[in-house]
């Protein structure tokens, strides 16, 4: 009887650095297909996000490297498999078309990088056991579409070596800030390949808040407790806003407008849980085409937020149960010389938000085992010091590099 053996699929890091400015103003206009699986990709996203969050914990993770890398990992998928994953993923077509979209969504996020403005850069890779009989066309995808370099490793002699190897390459797509992405023991000797996607982003607001503004106050808990000696920042300006009634929804815009970060507000101390159970990519993008230039007087946190994840049990929960199933999964798009399936799926990921700007980290790993006009306004004020939902999107292309929720700024 033939082994199954297991793939890592490893989504590695995305760094964000900026600071708050004068606001973006919105995605330019995408291709149809393109902007097709950005939507999916957002959708899966905070689907996703409803599972990885707890009540009064922070978390932050980046919803478009877990999407890359299961799109990387979908077309070795076959039978109920694929169409469990496409399901999940939320995938609106399929094929060299879906490709296609995802190659053009890789190079305008690239893009925006190349202009020097700001440090962006997204990186696929595909680790491969040595002299497995990979199929060409699995092959030609990731590499053609997904730019995806292709390096094979000795996973059944040297499993510790192969994870060092893949760490590394983690470490240094982002620049340090992810390490020891896969911990001793996800890579062994049954492990067949290991897909990695990095995505480092690292600018600046396009108006700083002024250092001398910044004021140690308390944040509020949703529970009512306070947290003293919170160093919040503060600027007044000119920034895209909208009022929801019972949330706020402010757009930082980092310097050149190609990406910014979006802080969406609860107005009650205690509203974060009840405003979490109302996203979706349809109400976000609502709420934003209806964000206007307004005077606001904007008060943040600095803050630090990490998490790390298995997501294994949330993708089950999601409905990708067949490719967790070391009898069931079909993963033959691959190779047709063992049984392939998905051991596990790990996320790290790291924010970091200052006067200057914020820098953000994730890093993920999936283990697959054989087997407009100027009118005089009242200023807005927008006060985040107690709990809020915040993104860090790329205008070009409206995906979501990374998103999270602040609880607590002093959590370690």
């Amino acid at each position: 009887m033939m082994r199954t053996r297991c793939i890592v699929a490893l989504v590695t890091a995305v760094l964000a650095a900026g600071c708050p400015s004068a606001l973006a103003g919105g995605t330019e206009r995408a291709e149809p297909d393109e902007a097709a699986l950005v939507n999916a990709n957002t959708e899966f996203g905070l689907s996703l996000y409803a599972r990885l969050r707890t009540r009064d914990a922070n978390a932050c993770f980046s919803p478009y490297s877990i999407s890359s890398i299961l799109a990387m990992t979908y077309p070795g998928a076959r039978g109920a498999t694929a169409i469990q994953m496409a399901q999940v993923l939320r995938l609106p077509f399929d094929g060299d078309r879906l490709y296609r979209a995802a190659a053009k969504i890789i190079r305008d996020v690239n893009a925006t990088g190349s202009k020097g403005r700001a440090d962006l850069a997204v990186a696929n890779a595909l680790w491969t056991q040595t002299g497995l009989p990979t199929l060409p066309d699995f092959l030609a995808t990731l590499k053609e579409r997904y730019g995806a370099s292709i390096t094979p490793l000795d996973f059944k002699r040297a499993p510790e070596q192969a994870r060092i190897t893949i760490n590394t390459w983690v470490e240094q797509r982002t620049r340090d800030r992810i390490k020891d992405l896969l911990r001793e023991g996800a890579v062994d000797h049954d492990t067949r390949l290991v897909l990695t996607n990095a995505i480092y982003f690292k600018g600046t607001w396009k108006f700083a808040f002024p250092e001398a503004a910044t004021r140690t106050d308390t944040f509020v808990l949703s529970t009512g407790r306070t947290v003293a000696n919170v160093p919040l920042m503060n600027q007044p300006g000119r920034f895209r806003y909208f009022d929801g009634d019972t949330f706020q929804v402010l757009e930082l815009p980092y310097d050149a407008d190609d990406q910014s970060m979006i802080v969406f507000l609860p107005k009650s101390v205690d509203g974060l849980a009840d405003f979490e159970t109302t996203l979706t990519a349809a109400g976000m993008a609502e709420w934003m085409a209806k964000m206007t230039l307004h005077e606001v007087a904007v008060t943040l946190p600095r803050f630090k937020v990490a998490a790390e994840f298995k997501l294994n049990d949330a993708l089950v929960d999601l409905g990708m149960r067949l490719a967790f199933s070391r009898d069931k999964a079909d993963f033959s798009g691959i190779t047709t010389a063992e049984p392939l399936w998905i051991s596990a799926v790990v996320h790290k990921a790291y924010v970091d938000v200052n006067e200057k700007g914020t820098e953000a980290a994730a890093a993920s790993a999936a283990t697959i085992r054989t087997m407009s006009a100027r009118l005089p306004e009242p200023r807005a004020v927008f006060r985040a010091d107690h709990p809020f939902f915040f993104v860090i999107r790329d205008n070009q292309t409206g995906s979501l590099l990374f998103a999270g929720r602040l609880v607590d700024p002093q959590a370690k």
